[in-house]
């Protein structure tokens, strides 16, 4: 899945935090959401603008961002 055709960072949109893509539900809400102990289903229920593919979306887009991450050199 190319997570970049659902998740946008627009400068506008609460404060350039990376969204799903026509929402303002951020990338970091979806996770934290899911990490608190919610379930997905329960995740598309609360959030009814949300698909299946949004949520891997959102973990594609964390899993990039960690990879980038470990890629810089130590400082």
């Amino acid at each position: 899945m190319d997570y970049l055709q659902r998740i946008a960072v627009t400068p506008d949109v609460r404060f350039g935090k990376p969204c799903v893509r026509g929402t303002r539900i951020t990338v970091g809400e979806v996770l934290g959401y899911l990490a608190a102990g919610g379930t997905e289903t329960e995740l598309l229920n609360d959030f009814p603008q949300l698909v299946h593919e949004d949520v891997l979306a959102c973990f594609g887009f964390a899993a990039e961002r960690e990879r980038r991450l470990l890629a810089l050199p130590a400082a």
